[in-house]
């Protein structure tokens, strides 16, 4: 098995389905760990780093787990191959920016992914769709107890287990949802949220995590926290009264808008729907953005009964009553991400200009959308 084998497909994770899919893209966890024995990474020599990717990579593909794995070795990777698993938040930019030998093992159904010599030695992340931390820890802890049972982790008595960053120490758990977040920046309440957010301890970062931005209203939102909380309680104030809160902000913000401005949600999805379906040139940014906006409008027909003209053109795309399934919001996640440019290089199989890049993008979206050829 190989990178191509999944660069056409998709995992579970971008299904729209769990609960609280309609602003709940994906549940993830990701836990730190680093082997006794060893000097953190940012301290090992080139030999170090060799030696530990080489016994852990072992180990990660040979634990019991339901789906085939396959290995990418991450410092031989070119920076195409690497863009494109951060864009698929199968590694994380940190990982695919650093130094010396590392690699990651990736599960064929993309739930599962064992990042090794990131910031730590070993970073294990599990990834589903919708609200669905509970089952996400639960598959965590699975896994992480099979690669325990053949080697010894870094762990102190009173501290826990010991993390390159301080932040992460104790039980190293970092508990993170996606979310699609557009009507509270409408209605002027991003501010409040990011407050409260910090407030709980919470950090908000965006669609790749630690210093981008929130293109097309997608925010992670994840713990700072890991000293002295265990990880059921973490998991379960996250997935039972943390991340539902903040779904209900950005829910009662929608019932605002269709209230008081519903001209102006119809107006953003009849427009962005039209240009969609027949630009010849979309930039990335362009796209996240008005996809957003569609993904808005199905999610809203859904949740909250709303039935605008432009809403009810946009379902018929895709054939089907949304109110039934979650297929409109599937098609709208997997563009999301497909439209980025290492996917649409990768699938193309070479380097693209951005010019290039751009016409492929509003080709594939028009096709998707049932626009022009």
């Amino acid at each position: 098995m190989k990178l191509t084998d999944i660069s056409g497909t998709f995992g579970q994770w971008l299904s729209g389905t769990g609960p609280l899919a309609e602003v709940v893209l994906s549940s993830r966890i990701r836990l730190a760990r680093n082997l006794a024995g060893h000097r953190f990474v940012n301290r090992c020599t080139s030999e170090e780093k060799a030696q530990i990717l080489e016994t852990l990579r072992e180990v990660l593909l040979s634990i019991e787990l339901t789906e085939e794995r396959f290995f990418v070795e991450i410092d031989q990777a070119s920076d195409l191959t690497r863009s494109f698993l951060v864009e698929r938040h199968l590694i994380s930019r940190h990982h695919a920016m650093g130094k010396g030998p590392r690699g990651a093992v990736i599960a064929k159904g993309e739930y599962f992914t064992g990042m090794i010599n990131e910031e730590d030695h070993l970073r294990l992340q599990v990834l589903m769709s919708g609200c669905q931390l509970g089952r996400c820890a639960e598959l965590i802890n699975q896994i992480d107890d099979m690669i325990e049972r053949r080697v010894e982790y870094a762990f102190h008595p009173r501290f826990g287990y010991l993390t390159a960053c301080p932040t992460n120490v104790g039980t190293g758990i970092r508990v993170s949802v996606m979310l699609h977040l557009p009507c509270l920046k409408m209605v002027g309440h991003l501010d409040r949220f990011l407050n409260a957010a910090r407030d709980m301890n919470l950090a908000v970062r965006g669609l790749f995590g630690e210093g981008t931005e929130a293109i097309g209203d997608l925010y992670q939102v994840s713990n700072q926290v890991t000293l002295g909380v265990s990880e059921q309680d973490l998991v379960r104030q996250s997935e039972q009264n943390i991340i539902p809160e903040i779904v209900e902000y950005e829910n009662a913000a929608r019932r605002k808008l269709l209230a008081d401005q519903q001209e102006t949600i119809d107006d953003k999805i009849a427009r962005a729907t039209a240009l969609l379906q027949s630009a010849q040139l979309v930039s990335s940014h362009e796209a996240l953005t008005l996809l957003s906006h569609l993904r808005l409008g199905i999610s809203m027909r859904r949740c909250l009964g709303a039935s605008t003209p432009a809403i009810d053109r946009l379902c018929g795309l895709f054939g089907h009553d949304p109110c039934k399934d979650t297929k409109a919001i599937e098609v709208l996640n997997r563009l999301l991400l497909t439209t980025l440019p290492a996917h649409l290089q990768l699938n193309y199989g070479k380097a693209l200009e951005t010019y290039q890049r751009d016409a492929l993008r509003a080709k594939i979206i028009r096709a998707a959308l049932g626009g022009g050829s």
